[in-house]
């Protein structure tokens, strides 16, 4: 193996012609290229010159393209050495920017700031945040690039603690600290703190949000069903000028439709003009699947087919999940939904198999849903949320061996439930229920509505659904307790005690909402006169006098 004061990617040719140097004891000599003459210094500055621009048009071959400058005989400078540094960073290479940092430290170019904040970078991209500190506590803190690239490292490390801790200590936050850490807790799944920490942004005063935070807030807000501040985000867009290109405006008709309004995500999606790409396409298709409005998401197809842009696989997926919804995956035609997905053009995902596991639940086909149950664990083993849908097969056809045997592959798998939960928005605050939850400030108020809540139900004629307790209990009385407590209830119960008559109630939860729930909501609609969407982690629910916008297919 090479001397580590030489890169490894370097050829022998390189490493001969290095070790044939003469190495004299004595006083430090000069730098090399003060030795050469005139002539030498500008042709091995030439060299490197076009070595350089050679490696910005080609930076995957930028290591390649190293080894040739130096066996030319040149010297590099710092930014050969940082397009280097960027090639390592990219291909994950810590060996090749350990080496390049010994090189580059024995020709004295290891302290130049842009050699420094590439190996930073690189050393940070590469897990080896130990040498990535020590480069930058060696005098360049006061550089925005070595400080956010560390930041980054940190979030990539996932340390949490340390990330907070350097965050709080940087001297100079730009755009891209803020948006590094607004990231990090959306990818976390902390979306109340992502908006927390944009709020300080703004109350910092150091920068101005862009594009990319505006993307990374608008994802932590749809995923709460916060509509209000979703509109807020909308208006700041508008107010301060950025420019919606396709990532922004996918995300936000994504928030739209995710939020239940469906007339904000079309009138977006309807002014795009040239900025629409495949991504909006799938956007407003998914808007309108997910509410419910499976004929016009068909339509929208057809519409995008004519445009002549290519569909891609997350298309495809959302037309499936659009027939399914849609209900046009009927009794009798399972055979043929089978074959489609066998023929189609890519190997069938998670979603695809979601979607027609969902239809054989709604239509209690068990034979295929336990087929299509093992095919999504197996093309998803790490999500729960495949486990729960075979569990819930198993559980409808009253097969508890076989949902006891799914609930054991979880264990063994180390898959954990995620449990349910359902929040509402009331005055731009986010309240958050879990079934049977008894520690929210109102909870008094709340027990007091949910009771009143049952009495009308029973009134009106409802009764409980206690097949959807998926559960092994045999005690018709606790299983019917059980349903009357779950989250998405209890949610409702302070929508109605929370908002004037008249007003809708959006709830948002976090699992699909279960058959009595949904049965108990359509009624409650039509009791109440309250419109009530209900976004479940499926699809939209838009319940309106006795009905749902689903069709009673989710």
């Amino acid at each position: 193996m090479p001397p580590p004061t030489v890169p490894f990617f370097l050829t022998s040719t390189t490493l001969a012609a290095a070790a044939a140097k003469p190495q004299r004891p004595g006083p430090p000599s000069p730098p090399a290229q003060q030795q050469q003459p005139r002539e030498a210094r500008d042709g091995s500055r030439d060299a490197c010159a076009s070595y350089t621009a050679r490696m910005r048009l080609n930076p995957q071959l930028a290591l390649r393209l190293f080894d040739h400058l130096l066996r030319s005989g040149a010297d590099p400078d710092h930014v050969a050495y940082a397009l280097a540094l960027g090639r390592c960073a990219r291909g994950r290479d810590r060996r090749g920017a350990a080496q390049l940092h010994a090189h580059a430290a024995k020709r004295g170019a290891a302290s130049h700031r842009r050699v420094c904040n590439g190996l930073i970078h690189a050393y940070a991209v590469c897990g080896s945040l130990l040498d990535a500190r020590k480069v930058f506590d060696r005098g360049h803190e006061g550089d925005a690039v070595a400080w956010n690239s560390l930041l980054r490292g940190y979030a990539a490390a996932g340390d949490v603690n340390a990330l907070r801790e350097f965050f709080v200590g940087m001297q100079a936050r730009d755009t891209v600290s803020w948006n590094t850490i607004i990231a990090w807790c959306v990818e976390n799944g902390e979306y109340e703190e992502a908006i927390a920490v944009f709020r300080e942004m703004l109350a910092s005063m150091e920068c101005l949000p862009d594009r990319v935070t505006l993307v990374s807030v608008i994802s932590a807000i749809t995923y709460l069903g916060a509509l209000a501040q979703g509109l807020w985000a909308h208006a700041y867009v508008c107010r301060k000028g950025i420019e919606v290109e396709e990532r922004l405006s996918s995300a936000l008709i994504n928030m739209y439709s995710k939020c239940g309004c469906i007339e904000g995500a079309v009138h977006m999606f309807e002014n795009l003009g040239a900025q629409m790409n495949v991504d909006t396409w799938n956007a407003m298709l998914a808007g309108f699947t997910a509410n419910g409005c499976s004929e016009k998401a068909l339509e929208l197809f057809a519409r995008m087919e004519i445009t002549g842009l290519v569909p891609n696989k997350i298309t495809f997926n959302t037309v499936l999940n659009a027939c399914s919804h849609g209900g046009f995956v009927e009794e009798g035609l399972f055979d043929k939904a089978e074959k489609m997905i066998q023929m189609m053009p890519m190997k069938p995902d998670a979603a695809v198999w979601k979607a027609l596991v969902g239809a054989c639940k709604t239509h209690r086909n068990f034979e295929l849903g336990r087929k299509a149950g093992h095919m999504l664990i197996e093309a998803a083993p790490n999500d729960h949320a495949g486990y729960v849908l075979l569990s819930n097969i198993y559980a409808l056809d009253g097969n508890w061996t076989g949902v006891h045997k799914v609930r054991k592959l979880m264990l063994d798998r180390g898959v954990q439930k995620v449990p349910g939960s359902s929040s509402i928005e009331i005055d731009g605050v986010i309240h958050e229920f879990i079934s049977g939850d008894k520690s929210h400030s109102s909870k008094e108020d709340i027990y007091e509505m949910l009771s009143e809540m049952c009495q009308q139900l029973k009134v009106a004629g409802y009764v409980p659904d206690t097949s959807h307790v998926l559960l092994d209990i045999d005690d018709e009385d606790m299983k019917e307790s059980s349903l009357a407590l779950h989250s998405e209830k209890l949610a409702i119960a302070f929508g109605l005690i929370s908002t004037a008559p008249g007003m809708p109630i959006r709830i948002a939860k976090n699992l699909r909402v279960c058959g009595d729930c949904h049965n108990a909501v359509k009624l409650l609609s039509k009791i109440y006169g309250r419109c009530i969407i209900v976004r479940d982690a499926n699809q939209f629910h838009h319940f309106r006098e006795g009905s749902c916008s689903c069709g009673d297919f989710w």
